[in-house]
This record gives structure tokens, sequence and C-alpha cells, in this order.
């Protein structure tokens, strides 16, 4: 396929940044979006020009590193898929493919397709975490879970902190990556010993990194590529509550 590329570019945050236009053809559609990339990039480099900054580390959606808004769509086209996982077969020959950064305030720009997402490491440094004892790991199977509990925790680990939530948010909103960290904890016993000030801390700190209110506009699940559910919002809400008026005993 022979493709144009569209590419942000923006040599740091103060950088008032700027679209530049590739032509890239011989475009396997077998590739993945991010092999285009590295196809762009070396022929960059061989005409002795910058490549184009991007993140990515595992390559297999589990990371959460890449992180590419893609004709107007955190990750691309493709449902419940992170970028380094799209597959150039979800376009045609001839498209033009226009990809830019996470906007965010919270996320600034290091360089073209990179931000720093260090926001949410704070988030989880504020009270993502239990207490445990040092020594062995406990046996699995030592503490009783019921097993609708330990899957909807599950499910909400299963959060890969990439951003895409922030990104598809009208208002750069973070409630569901930090409703999904106080949900994973909240559901399990082992939650408990900081479950008060968890939720304080940790929301407390998203609203200091600058993020925006949710609105329960939904387009965070849309666009997670882990499927993240709304209803963890809506625990992270009732944990808050709770907390609230713990604190205040």
């Amino acid at each position: 396929m022979k493709l144009t590329l569209k590419i942000w570019r923006q040599q740091n945050n103060k950088d008032k940044g700027r679209f530049e236009t590739f032509e890239v053809s011989d475009v396997s559609k077998d590739m993945s979006f991010l092999e285009m990339f590295d196809v762009l990039n070396e022929r960059l480099i061989n005409e002795g020009k910058e490549p184009i900054a991007f993140d990515h580390d595992c390559r297999e959606g589990i990371c959460g590193a890449c992180s590419m808004y893609i004709n107007g769509r955190a990750h691309g086209p493709w449902h419940e898929t992170t970028t380094c996982q799209l597959h150039m077969r979800a376009y045609n020959d001839g498209d033009t493919i226009v990809v830019e950064p996470w906007r965010a305030a919270a996320f600034p720009v290091i360089k073209d397709l990179t931000v720093d997402r260090s926001a949410f490491d704070r988030i989880i440094q504020a009270g993502g975490y239990i207490s445990v004892n040092t020594g062995n790991a406990v046996d699995a199977n030592a503490i009783p879970i019921d097993k609708t509990d330990a899957d909807h925790a599950f499910a909400a680990a299963a959060c890969i902190g990439c951003g895409a939530c922030v990104a598809a948010c009208k208002n750069s909103s973070a409630m569901l990556f930090t409703s999904a960290k106080v949900s994973q904890l909240a559901l399990l016993p082992q939650g408990d010993p900081e479950r008060t000030q968890r939720a304080l801390n940790m929301v407390a700190q998203m609203d200091k990194e600058g993020f925006g209110s949710c609105t329960n506009t939904g387009a965070c699940e849309a666009e997670c590529p882990k499927g993240i559910s709304l209803t963890n919002i809506a625990r992270l809400n009732r944990e808050f509550i709770r907390a609230g008026f713990s604190s205040e005993a």
C-alpha cells in the first residue's frame, strides 16, 4: 500500500509544533502500525533527517507505552486494541492518516508523539498500594475471596495505564484510570488497611496534576484498549464519599 501520513512534530513542550506530511510506500497489510513507523524512521535516518519520536516497549498490548491519537481516535479504529496491536490491514491503499500525541495539560509533550505520563505514577504513589509483611509470598488461597469480587478486581487490574482514557475525554479526566486502580484494591481484603486514605489521597493527587472532571460521557470506556468499565468510576465515587465520612469521624 501507499499511504500519506500527517504526523505531529514538536521539539519539546515549549515548541509550538506543527504537522509534517510523509509519503510511505510498500506498506504490507501484515505490518503493525508501529512497524510502519519503524520503516519510515529508517528511511528518515538514511536520508540524514531526524526520526519521529514515539513511545513503545513490549509491542504486545501489555505495557501501555504506545500512545498515538490516530485519525481522531486514541489507539486508532480497532475496538479494545492498542496502537502496537493495530495492523495496517485496517487501512486501504491511498489513505491519509493523521497521527497526534495524547492531548492533555497533564501529559506535556516531550517530543513529537511522546508525552510525559509521570502524573499517573504520582497518582499510584499517593495510594495505589497495600501493606504487606516482608518475607515469602502468602499462599494464593490463604484468604478466601468471593469469585465475583475476584473477577471484578481482576477486570479493574487489567488497566495498563496507557492514558487513552485521558486523551479521549473532552475534559482530559483521569477518573477511569484512578477508579480502576482504586477498585482493584477496594474489592479485595488486602486493600482494607489503606482503604479510607487511598480514595482521598489518589483523588487529591489526580486533581493536583491538572486532570479535568468527569462528566460521564463514556468516551473513556469506549476508547480503552482493555475495556475498563465505567462502573469503576461509580465505585470510586462511593469509596470517596465513604472515606470522607470516615475521616470526619
